[in-house]
């Protein structure tokens, strides 16, 4: 028998509208010079790889999958199990690269634009969701 914390889950999923939202803001109002607006970018971009690699984590757990090794694993596991469908599973690889520069390396980071990761999310976290939500369902109801 699974045990899929679908509150935790639910949890983590109901903070991407907040996400998508600090997104779009950044990207309609951005200002190259403006530090807040860089560092902004950089947790917005964090949060986003944070969501995808927790809730990915809680399905390898409830749906007793094979362990991840890294956080790009955690992708590479939860694609393999179908939960990811079409391109998403390419570009979430792609953000869960980024986690460890922005999260131990920041002071590496080249502060020049807007990230191009930045404009995907409000397209890619939502589809996210609706992903692992009818995931849980096939797999549980």
């Amino acid at each position: 028998m699974y045990y899929v914390n679908e509150e935790q889950i639910q949890i983590r999923l109901d903070t991407i509208p907040y996400i998508v939202q600090a997104a779009s803001q950044l990207m309609e109002q951005w200002e190259d010079h403006n530090p807040v607006h860089h560092l902004a970018q950089e947790r917005v971009l964090h949060l986003a790889i944070e969501i995808v690699t927790d809730v990915g984590s809680s399905l390898i757990d409830g749906f007793l999958m094979r362990d991840a090794s890294s956080y790009e694993d955690i992708i590479e596991i939860i694609s393999g199990e179908q939960v990811l469908h079409g391109q998403l599973a390419d570009r979430l690889k792609e953000w869960v690269a980024w986690r460890k520069p922005l999260v131990q390396d920041y002071y590496k980071l080249e502060r020049k634009g807007c990230h191009p990761f930045l404009n995907q999310i409000p397209e890619s976290l939502p589809e996210f969701a609706e992903q692992v939500k009818a995931y849980i369902s096939s797999q549980i109801y």
